[in-house]
């Protein structure tokens, strides 16, 4: 996963979150569907899919899926 589209498909695919670029940038409780257990699953699926750790620590202080998207592709991150 390289890519924002790539990103919101799996949000939409994976999740059912009917997602857009246009909610990257808004808090989660402005993005309908998302709960805070999905950020589990979302963080759980971007390993799967990147093939190394998104440090979780990080994620608990992201406030929107743009935080959590710029995480994931952040080239920092560990491998699993």
């Amino acid at each position: 996963m390289n890519t924002v589209d790539e990103f919101l498909a799996l949000l939409r695919d994976d999740l059912g979150l009917p997602v857009t670029a246009t909610h990257l940038d808004r808090p989660f409780d402005e993005v309908e569907g998302w709960d805070s257990v999905q950020l589990l699953t979302v963080l759980s699926l971007l390993e799967q899919r990147l093939g190394r750790s998104v440090p979780f620590a990080e994620a608990l202080t992201a406030t929107s899926l743009g935080d959590v998207y710029r995480l994931a592709t952040a080239t920092s991150a560990s491998p699993l």
